[in-house]
């Protein structure tokens, strides 16, 4: 063994033992418990901090997974405890572990005993059990997993104790037993199992009167503490005692004298089915549809569990109104011949204001079990322990309908493997101990419409197919919406579906319509808010304004405008108000709100007034846009870069500001975090836009355009800066930095005349506000269009006075741009020996300031130059240097247009393959980036390379 976890926690190196402790016992304690499955960081954390983790709790696990490895003389890549893909994995065997050498100790010693080797069965046992040292995880606070893992080991024990003595008692070694047997029934007074073998142990070995004895202090403990009297099991034996039939033991070793033991009979049957059955399951719902993967996995639940001594716990939990009791009882129902003895239903009102207390949930139980004549015991506890003494030999099935705590369930559950519970709730309840969890979410499509056709009728759905599926969308696809909808039209039969359809399409009106009778989806989600705190409920309401896309969960932190934020998320997510959307691409759990949910939190926000919401909808705009410049930071200098950003580095609470401790977090890839942050950046664009922050929404876009840039996300760029000139109160400066961005969009996808327009609207506009340099780069991009549609004196004229604007200001990224721009108007001049010192110049600068991006451009425009002046050897050089710097800066369109230029040369050079390759890859970069004219003219390029193969030249 190389880890000790029953008794003070211990790992050895092989030649000593060393205790653990703290942090570091708790952390092999996570480890131990989910073993023989790599353990992520996160489930560490969530076992040794219990949900109250410190932001340096990875660091902490890191350096505890380093001493166990010291300990352990096992190396970073050693083979005891080492680094997965999915986390740490301990794998020193099910035997290195001595709670595993227990387990498989006490399972050998079990089939042992079912295959009636009793002698060999009492030793295995007995060497497992000696496994033992003190309770497991002795002296530290176990998490959640540990916890449950100790329960089945003590579980086990229990079991593994009980049928020793047993085994012990049938080979004929009753007399030795009796003490061990004394302390357990006094350790264990409720165990009536405990007490049997005590009673036929005394019996057999001639102490009838004591055994006689026992039994009344039994009966005496079991009235007094539970108000119960003994099983019938019990009863029968104490009556073959009182007539000497008890039988005698199996083995002869040892066994009684005949004038000790009675005469042997047939042993007590076992405990029949009660008389009376109780079952109370509500019927199922005659129109149930779907759900056909959800009780595919219920029904594995049931017919996977083999436990002996814990019965199965089925955990559904969902979203207010995606039918989670509907489903309980329908697997409920359709499991149900399996027990036979006892079904019951519990609804513990866990949304209500006041959810029920187990005590009174014990008491229906008892009453429903037939427990009349006799007072209730007064605590919980006995009251429980009543409940297991009369479910402990029946077969029971159990629905507790809408749970609010796993404290109103354990108190219910039945003492014995053959038997299941069924548990709905809003929340998950992931502290229940060995519970089976299923999240429910809503109906699929086809699904939720077939539902509607069991309500209204088929005929009526088929008629209307179209405004069918239209409705059921507009529900969300709940099932509790639909189902009111759908009574709605019920008692509706003159409506056509697109009636209906229409008056839902007003999502103001939406909720006001999903009410049938007692049925109410608004009140439904009431009742999820009533248990929640005001600031919770303040952040229920403000994330309904965001939009339907998820979000990550710093999202709550800054609409909120505080840094506890994530007690308030997990209280959403707990109440089913907010689902758990995904793992994005960086790191970042996501969240979104059912569409209906959101309609209401929204309306319940724009209730606080319009202040709230505005300034909640500020900081969040506020926060995505410094969050993208925080990604900047590092990269390439662009054209792009918004003139009036203002410092990012703000001191905050621990010196940093919580926008650039955020910014940390990431993993650094600024192109993996845009990509799982497009939609949501748009959306808090839009909603700039709704709520009419015209300069924060478009320092946002502003903040966005050099990204769009560098990713040559065209669609995005353009909708962004489309979106924000529509808002109203936009100053000069801002349309002029919009209109300039939207130019540059245009450009890239060939729309020269509206660009133009574009520029020129820029330039005025930074003019009437003063913005001397938002003028001159708007100009200096009007020098593009002329540039490009043959206009080379007015392109000159344009771009030079840009410059002189940019060399005042000694912006050197921007005067080595528009240097390499009149270099460029030049060579389009055919003036290429004067075009040279102005791309040198540009590249001296580039180089100076640090700006590779803008070297590679020059790199590239040099090579283009060099090869236009029939020098194909030193355009290569350019190109390549050149292509190996946007390689490095992941730039994949400039590299694309590198390639196309490169594949001319390397065919005038004879390199033929390397041309074909050169453009072969600048097409596909081209296709992914969606820039399909470059695409064509790279296929069009190597279809003239293979004619100009094909035909031999002149001799």
């Amino acid at each position: 063994m190389r880890v000790r976890i029953l008794g003070p926690v211990e790992i050895s190196d092989g030649r000593a033992w060393y205790p653990v402790t703290g942090r570091g016992g708790a952390v092999l304690g996570s480890l131990v418990a989910r073993a023989p499955r790599p353990v992520t960081v996160d489930e560490i954390i969530d076992d040794v901090w219990e949900g109250r983790a410190p932001k340096s709790a990875p660091t902490q696990v890191y350096g505890s997974v380093h001493k166990l490895r010291q300990v352990l003389h096992d190396g970073d890549d050693g083979a005891a405890l080492r680094r997965s893909d999915k986390g740490y994995l301990l794998s020193v065997g099910p035997l290195g572990v001595d709670a595993g050498r227990f387990t498989s100790g006490v399972e050998a010693g079990l089939d042992m005993f079912r295959t009636g080797r009793l002698e060999e069965s009492a030793e295995a046992l007995g060497e497992a059990l000696s496994v033992w040292r003190g309770d497991p995880f002795d002296g530290l606070p176990p998490g959640g997993a540990a916890t449950a893992l100790s329960l089945r080991l003590e579980n086990l024990r229990a079991t593994a104790v009980q049928h020793r003595l047993e085994a012990r008692i049938e080979c004929g070694e009753h007399a030795d037993v009796i003490g061990e047997l004394h302390e357990q029934v006094d350790r264990h007074p409720f165990r009536e199992d405990l007490w049997r073998h005590l009673l036929v142990a005394l019996y057999r070995s001639g102490r009838e009167a004591e055994a006689l004895q026992e039994y009344g202090r039994l009966r005496q403990t079991l009235t007094d503490e539970l108000g119960t009297d003994p099983s019938r099991t019990t009863q029968a034996v104490y009556q073959q005692i009182l007539d000497r039939k008890l039988p005698p033991a199996t083995s002869s070793a040892g066994a009684v004298t005949t004038a000790q033991a009675p005469a042997p009979s047939d042993p007590p049957d076992p405990e029949p089915t009660p008389a009376t059955p109780v079952r109370q399951l509500p019927p199922g719902v005659a129109d149930f549809a779907g759900r056909t993967r959800e009780m595919l996995a219920l029904e594995s639940f049931v017919d996977e569990h083999d436990s002996p001594d814990a019965p199965l716990v089925v955990v559904v939990n969902g979203a207010p109104g995606t039918g989670k009791s509907t489903l309980a009882v329908h697997l409920a129902r359709s499991v149900r011949h399996r027990y036979p003895d006892t079904q019951l239903y519990l609804d513990l009102a866990g949304t209500s204001p006041s959810p029920r207390e187990p005590d009174e949930l014990l008491a229906t139980m008892l009453h429903s079990l037939g427990r009349f004549g006799h007072p209730l015991p007064g605590s919980v506890a006995a009251r429980s322990a009543l409940l297991r003494s009369m479910l402990a030999e029946r077969r029971t099935l159990l629905v507790l309908d809408d749970a609010a705590t796993a404290a109103q369930v354990v108190p219910l559950l039945p003492p014995n493997g053959a038997s299941t519970v069924i548990v709905t709730g809003r929340s998950a309840l992931t502290d229940l101990p060995g519970a089976r969890h299923l999240h429910i979410d809503t109906l699929q499509p086809d699904d939720a419409e077939r539902l509607l056709a069991r309500i209204v009728g088929r005929d009526r759905v088929d008629l209307e197919p179209a405004e069918a599926r239209s409705i059921v969308r507009l529900c969300g696809y709940l099932p509790l919406s639909i189902r009111i909808i759908g009574g709605r039209l019920l008692g509706r039969p003159s409506w056509p579906l697109r009636q209906l359809r229409l008056r839902l399409s007003d999502e103001s009106r939406r909720l006001a319509e999903m009410r049938l009778g007692d049925l109410d989806l608004r009140a439904s989600l009431d009742l999820s808010l009533t248990s929640l705190p005001p600031e919770a409920l303040l952040a229920f309401d403000l994330f309904g304004l965001l939009g339907p896309h998820d979000v990550p969960g710093w999202v709550l932190g800054a609409l909120l405008d505080r840094p506890d934020h994530e007690r308030l998320l997990d209280l959403l997510v707990d109440a089913g108000l907010l689902q758990p959307a995904r793992q994005d691409g960086v790191g970042q759990a996501r969240y979104r709100m059912h569409d209906l949910v959101r309609a209401h939190a929204r309306q319940r926000a724009l209730d606080r007034g319009d202040g709230t919401c505005r300034a909640a909808v500020r900081r969040v705009v506020r926060t995505w846009e410094r969050l993208v410049r925080h990604q900047r930071t590092g990269r390439p200098p662009s054209l792009f870069d918004p003139l009036d950003a203002d410092p990012l580095d703000e001191p905050g609470a621990h010196g940093a500001s919580p926008v650039a401790l955020l910014a940390r977090q990431l993993d650094g890839d600024a192109p993996a975090w845009l990509a799982a942050e497009r939609q949501a950046l748009l959306a808090a664009v839009r909603l700039a836009r709704e709520w009419e922050l015209a300069g924060p929404g478009r320092r946002l876009v502003s903040a966005l355009a050099c990204f769009y840039d560098e990713q040559a996300l065209y669609d995005d760029w353009r909708t962004g800066h489309e979106v924000m000139l529509t808002c109203p109160g936009l100053d000069p400066a801002d349309r002029g930095e919009l209109l300039r961005g939207l130019g540059q969009v245009l450009v890239y996808t060939g729309d020269l005349e509206a660009a133009a327009g574009h520029f020129q609207g820029s330039v005025t506009s930074h003019r009437s506000a003063g913005q001397t340099m938002g003028a001159a780069l708007a100009l200096a991009s009007l020098g593009t269009i002329h540039r490009l549609r043959g206009r080379l004196a007015q392109a000159e004229d344009s771009v030079r006075a840009a410059l002189a604007v940019v060399v005042e200001t000694g912006d050197a990224p921007k005067e080595s741009l528009l240097r390499g721009s009149i270099g460029r108007v030049l060579a389009a001049q055919g003036r290429p020996a004067q075009a040279r010192p102005w791309y040198d110049e540009a590249l001296r600068l580039a180089r100076e300031c640090g700006d590779v991006h803008r070297e590679a451009v020059t790199l590239r425009d040099l090579g283009s130059l060099e090869h236009e002046s029939g020098r194909p050897g030193p355009a290569a050089a350019y190109l390549e240097r050149s292509l190996a710097l946007f390689r490095d800066l992941g730039d994949e369109r400039c590299t694309a247009m590198t390639l196309l230029r490169r594949g001319p040369v390397l065919v005038d050079l004879a390199d033929v393959s390397g041309a074909r390759f050169a453009l072969t890859e600048a097409a596909r970069l081209f296709h992914l980036a969606g820039l399909w004219d470059e695409e064509d003219r790279c296929r069009s390029l190597l279809s003239d390379l293979d004619v100009e193969l094909l035909i031999p030249p002149a001799p």
